[in-house]
């Protein structure tokens, strides 16, 4: 199983160095703003973050994905909204555009989303289309020129900022019913409405798009027509293992938080990490960071194999490797397991912290704000949950 390697350890380095100078000394303004501002994708650009997946002779770095996964923790660390528009734009939009693109789309998109020109956005949420994603609305018509698109989407990471919208419409019935098109966003008939105001990821670009009338030629569409449920379906594999990695991040910043913290404290005439009940909680802290990084890494190394034999999705009992869980579901597992963790570590460094912690003026309130994010979007734990049961039982897509 592939191990990570000394480039992957000095990148990480790298970006947590940038982190440290240029994310964390802004982020208790770019919460309370509720905006990234555009010169944090600038810098994002220049240090290459924005083409960690894509292949260098499209510009960008070509990274392993595990590398990848480990840059993404050290910008969660840093503030976990400034990972999610990476992770977001280089992720399934890089990932869907690899796979099924064109040579042609992929020469058009592959170096403006590399080099920062165009930020990538992943549409495929509707307002009643959330976890069961198939019940998407937003319709795509063939006409004699190419589509036409009419409809809403919600919840957008990097929505009004994009250049590139990887976007899912109807075009039939049911699940293969769906396509996948490459969407310039000043499309004309594209119009925002307005920023979604979030409980935690606050900096975050998330906002509902509406389609009125929009045309697109033919070479919008990606993939062939009605594959864009298993389109979505790859992506959201390296999206959830994304996830997880911010996840991480939050859990790695809270942690550090509370162990300065409680040796800096002191009650009854001694530092807090003096307490047995205080070494307990940041001792399993410490193990369920451990453990969620080890299943991420774990199935980062799957992909790769996956990703070369082209088993992607295959179901349980078909994995190269002959692991009881498809790599779908272990993506799910890896989301699970480092969401909660960061859920349950937030909430135990606001606890060290008493009433310092509830408070906005010590970082650990925003941190637990931001993690309860991890557990619902890219799939809410519970869907997580039973596709994981699904997979293992070797049920249909409609059991």
């Amino acid at each position: 199983m592939p191990w990570v390697n000394a480039e992957a350890l000095e990148l990480r380095a790298m970006a947590k160095d940038f982190a440290q100078g240029e994310i964390r000394p802004y982020l208790e303004g770019w919460d309370a703003e509720r905006r990234l501002p555009d010169e944090i994708f600038g810098k994002l650009a220049e240090m290459g973050f924005l083409g960690m997946s894509v292949p260098e002779d499209h510009g960008g770095l070509g990274l392993d994905l595990t590398t990848q996964l480990l840059v993404l923790e050290a910008l969660a660390w840093g503030d976990a909204a400034v990972a999610l528009s990476v992770a977001i734009h280089g992720g399934p939009v890089v990932r869907a555009l690899l796979d099924h693109g064109s040579e042609a789309q992929q020469a058009m998109w592959l170096p403006k989303l590399a080099s920062g020109e165009a930020l990538g956005a992943f549409a495929l949420s509707e307002t009643d289309a959330g976890s069961d994603a198939t019940a998407l609305e937003l319709e795509a018509r063939r006409g004699p020129e190419g589509w036409t698109l009419s409809g809403r989407k919600r919840w957008v990471t990097n929505g009004d900022r994009a250049g590139l919208l990887l976007l899912f419409a109807r075009t039939g019935e049911g699940s293969d019913g769906i396509s996948a098109f490459l969407v310039p966003r000043d499309t004309p008939g594209i119009e925002g409405m307005g920023r979604e105001r979030t409980l935690g990821l606050s900096a975050s670009e998330t906002a509902a798009l509406d389609f009125d009338d929009v045309h697109l030629d033919d070479e919008a569409l990606l993939g062939p027509e009605g594959q864009g449920w298993e389109i979505a379906r790859g992506s959201l594999v390296v999206g959830r293992m994304s996830v997880a990695a911010q996840a991480l991040g939050i859990a790695q910043a809270a942690y550090e938080h509370a162990i300065r913290y409680s040796r800096e404290r002191e009650q009854f005439g001694r530092a807090l990490s003096d307490f047995g009940a205080t070494r307990e909680k940041l001792a399993r802290m410490a193990q369920r960071i451990e453990e969620s990084r080890a299943l991420l890494l774990m199935t980062a190394g799957r992909w790769k194999v996956a990703a070369e034999e082209g088993t992607v999705l295959g179901r349980a009992g078909e994995d190269p490797l002959h692991l009881p869980a498809s790599l779908e579901a272990a993506a799910a597992m890896a989301k699970v397991s480092a969401s909660e963790s960061a859920m349950w570590i937030a909430d135990e460094a606001v606890q060290i912290f008493g009433g310092y912690g509830y408070m906005r003026d010590y970082p650990v309130e925003k941190l637990m704000r931001d993690a309860k994010g991890a557990e619902i979007y890219e799939g809410t734990n519970e869907v997580l949950r039973w596709l994981v049961a699904r997979d293992l039982l070797h049920e249909t897509e409609g059991s």
